[in-house]
């Protein structure tokens, strides 16, 4: 059985994130990946957001932060709307001409459902082709390569374990999907 693994090559984490933005431009899948990869968030929460979620209709601004209850879990959880998350939804949504309670991710055939899981399977699937990615690659590598790119640049576990909002270090641990390469690094590095 394979399992869902982080995009840990920067390279192929580069071609991923341009698949949909210049060699087959959708924008809507475009800031699909962009939002998996910035948001730590599972694909069923993801695909719930709706522009109310992000955009203060009152004040006429996007909120500083996502607040969403976690589906699996029940748990509440905030995340930060970083400049990436910002800038695509700054360039390519236009808040003002929706209803706070439309979705962020439409379907295909109707505005009046969100994008199906499946059908963001065989987005992510796509473009983990294009970037080389053939094997064990799903909506849920975008969540694990948050935390595997948070880890590698100094986010401690525990933190990450909390943004997670996992109830065990374990569950982290096996998130961060730490390998052979990850362990020489710290050998070679090490000068004691």
């Amino acid at each position: 059985m394979s399992t869902t693994q982080p995009i840990r090559n920067p390279q192929q984490l580069a071609q991923l994130k341009e698949y949909y933005l210049s060699e087959k431009p959708n924008t809507r899948n475009y800031m699909l990946i962009i939002m998996g990869l910035n948001t730590a968030l599972r694909i069923s929460d993801i695909l719930n957001l709706t522009y109310g979620d992000l955009y203060d209709y009152r004040k006429k601004e996007w909120k500083s932060h996502i607040a969403v209850k976690e589906q699996k879990t029940g748990k509440p959880n905030r995340i930060y709307m970083n400049r990436e998350i910002r800038g695509i939804l700054e360039k390519y949504t236009s808040p003002a001409q929706q209803e706070p309670d439309s979705w962020l991710f439409t379907g295909q055939k109707s505005t009046e459902s969100h994008l199906s899981r499946c059908q963001a399977f065989r987005i992510v699937k796509a473009a983990g082709r294009y970037a080389g990615l053939n094997e064990n690659i799903s909506c849920h590598s975008l969540r694990k390569t948050f935390g595997y790119h948070a880890w590698k640049q100094g986010v401690a576990p525990a933190l990450l374990m909390n943004i997670y909002n996992h109830s065990t270090y374990q569950i982290t641990k096996r998130y961060l999907c730490i390998d052979q390469d990850d362990r020489d690094e710290v050998f070679a590095k090490i000068r004691i």
